[in-house]
């Protein structure tokens, strides 16, 4: 149910297109060209299954677990409410 001059769908839309960037934001993110033998801020070496697994690797899956654990947003506020206005 559309409201004022939005069609309908628009929430929706607004839903979809927030997961896209997230998608694209997460994709440029990967790593690319060689990966280290070395992780790159513990200097452990990382194991052969993971290199061959993620190619690009720079750091262990311990570092990187750390990485992943905090919170990235896409950046975008498609919503118009004041409370996602305010963070």
């Amino acid at each position: 149910m559309a409201s004022g001059w939005a069609p309908d769908g628009a929430v929706q839309d607004q839903i979809n297109d927030s997961i896209i960037d997230a998608v694209r934001l997460a994709r440029a993110r990967l790593p690319t060209g060689p990966g280290e033998i070395h992780c790159q801020d513990c200097g452990e070496e990382i194991p052969v299954a993971r290199r061959k697994a993620m190619p690009g690797a720079r750091t262990c899956v311990a570092c990187q677990t750390t990485h992943d654990s905090t919170p990235a947003m896409s950046g975008y506020n498609r919503r118009g409410s004041k409370d996602s206005q305010l963070k």
